[in-house]
């Protein structure tokens, strides 16, 4: 078996094979750089210039933790029965944002695969799962990875990656999983050890940045995309989802992610099947998905958090920190046409003009990703207080109806569908005691600055805090939680029967007070705030197609809709008998 490491100012190499070492050999192949050696074994390190024994920097397996040895991997031992999975553009598909460790209390790809079936009665069409690669601590939000080609242990390791992602193809479900490059974690990052993986030339939130631009970035690079492209070729991933790519920061001539986006093209070529970029930026920029050989970045979508924020703002009342900006019903408006709010307009938050005008001719609205919840929007709250904690159930009902009968490609967050009671909180599980206290402090000060009593905040390091963010799937059989669940049901089913208008220059929104209509072809979503209002709506006949209201059933009139309370009705311009 022939084992490598990129090491270029390394005087010698060890290959630890076993307990047993084995000297390398410096070959500069593939590249300048790299050493090899040959040997036969499970489990290796390497030792640079006599210090202590390494994890492999693109190790596929930490069975003993991010502190130990390497364990070999062999993709072509996975079982696969996914022949037939023709793949699918996961644009305008309906997204499920999973974490592995809260999804059950196992917390398991196996214990995961158990619930598919519920994904798929959902109208789910795309698992996004949150990062797997592994970090130190059997729990984590999987932000803090310090080794991205290995699979978690505790979750089930690489074998149990392969399992669930064969699992979810016989489902008919697409898989994307959440890829961190930007930074690595505290605990258990050796890299700078095996060489310049890092640089200062630039600063990020989290220290030195990954180096994409300095003294030999083409290695750095290099490892990043193949890195992207196992997960695609070994392990039958259909798309990925790069986390806060505005960190990556690349000054050369041709950007990290362009280069990322030409070679998953070519691989999805060769493959047979799409392969897709989904990519997390708060720049709200359409360069991000436009064609590399346009000048873009070449991702297929991106997040979009002005859907969120515009939402959660006109629902919930609130106005702190990023939600400044939103609130108002005509902010909703303008993001639902025209993909963003901060488009070349002032933000207060930033305190500067930020993003730049989609041009809705040319970019789908599929290509932005548009959310009531996610990890984020949950868990980075003080608390982790779902938008159920925040909000009558009906309003809660109405943002759904408007991201997933919209027209962006709508991501569920897990719990949302049945309005989970679990709050989803920040945890980790760093067995180093000072780093665990640091954690634990830095979260309680953050929090306590902006005035929340520090007992109140969560202790990240409290296993209590991760137990607590578990679903609790017996929810399912309770009655209210059963009626948000079979909203969610109809709010997909009827996104499946649409037209597949994809396009931002087809929607609409007319406000009138506080009362909101989104027109989708013959669609209206129909949202009153309040004690209940007539809306005109553009149209008629009128026939309801779904409502979800703590009053009396809406009422049709000649030309709208009249509710005695809160309301969310659905309808449809039916054609004349």
């Amino acid at each position: 078996m022939q084992f490598g490491v990129w090491a270029p100012r390394a005087r010698e190499v060890e290959l630890v094979l076993d307990g047993t070492g084995v000297p390398m050999r410096r070959t500069d192949s593939p590249r300048p750089g790299w050493w090899s050696a040959e040997g036969s074994g499970s489990r290796y390190a390497f030792r640079l210039d006599g210090g202590d024994p390494r994890p492999d920097p693109r190790s596929g397996w930490q069975p003993e933790g991010v502190h130990g040895p390497s364990a070999v991997v062999e993709p072509a031992q996975f079982r696969w029965t996914d022949g037939d999975w023709p793949g699918r553009d996961v644009r305008g598909a309906v997204f499920y944002e999973l974490h592995v460790g809260t999804f059950t209390e196992a917390g398991t790809f196996a214990a995961a695969a158990e619930h598919l079936d519920h994904l798929v009665d959902l109208g789910v069409e795309v698992v996004e799962v949150l990062p797997v690669s592994a970090w130190d601590g059997p729990w984590n939000w999987g932000y803090d990875g310090v080794a991205p080609y290995a699979v978690q242990h505790e979750y089930g390791g690489p074998h149990g990656l392969a399992a669930f992602v064969d699992a979810c193809h016989a489902r008919g479900l697409a898989v994307a999983l959440d890829c961190v490059y930007n930074h690595l974690g505290p605990s258990g990052n050796y890299l700078a050890e095996f060489g310049p993986y890092f640089t200062d030339k630039h600063d990020t939130p989290w220290g030195a940045a990954v180096n994409l631009d300095d003294d030999d970035s083409v290695e750095v690079r290099r490892w990043i995309v193949d890195n992207a492209l196992r997960w695609f070729r070994d392990f039958h991933v259909d798309a990925l989802r790069l986390d806060a790519v505005h960190a990556l920061v690349d000054d050369s001539g041709r950007h990290v992610l362009q280069q990322l986006a030409d070679e998953t093209a070519e691989l999805s070529r060769e493959l047979g099947r799409p392969l897709g970029l989904v990519a997390e930026s708060d720049l709200n920029d359409a360069v991000m998905v436009t064609p590399t050989a346009q000048g873009g970045f070449g991702m297929d979508a991106q997040w979009d958090d002005d859907v969120h924020h515009a939402l959660h703002a006109w629902l919930t009342g609130e106005r702190q920190g990023y939600y400044a900006d939103f609130g108002d019903p005509e902010v909703v408006k303008t993001v639902f046409e025209e993909a963003f709010f901060h488009a070349g307009r002032f933000s207060t938050f930033r305190d500067r003009v930020w993003g730049k005008p989609v041009d809705r001719a040319a970019v789908p609205g599929t290509a932005f990703l548009g959310y009531l919840q996610t990890h984020d929007q949950v868990g980075n709250r003080a608390v982790g207080d779902r938008i159920g904690h925040l909000l009558p159930v009906t309003r809660q009902a109405a943002g759904a109806a408007l991201y997933l009968l919209g027209p962006f490609t709508p991501m569920v967050f897990m719990g949302e569908e049945w309005n989970a009671s679990t709050k989803w909180q920040f945890f980790t599980s760093f067995p180093d005691p000072e780093l665990g206290k640091a954690v634990s402090e830095g979260r309680r000060g953050e929090f306590g600055s902006h005035g929340w009593d520090a007992e109140d905040v969560p202790d990240p390091q409290d296993p209590a805090t991760r137990e607590n963010s578990v679903l609790r799937w017996e929810e399912l059989g309770e009655p209210a939680h059963a009626r948000v669940l079979d909203w969610y049901r109809t709010l997909t089913s009827l996104r499946r029967e649409l037209p597949p208008f994809t396009d931002l220059r087809r929607v609409r929104v007319d406000v009138a007070g506080n009362a909101l209509v989104l027109h989708r072809g013959d669609v209206r979503v129909v949202v009153t705030l309040g004690e209940g209002a007539d809306v005109e709506v553009e149209g008629a006949p009128l026939e309801v197609l779904a409502a979800f209201t703590d009053g009396p059933a809406p009422e049709l009139l000649g030309e709208g809709v009249r509710t005695a309370a809160e309301a969310v009705v659905v309808l449809r311009v039916a054609s004349p008998a």
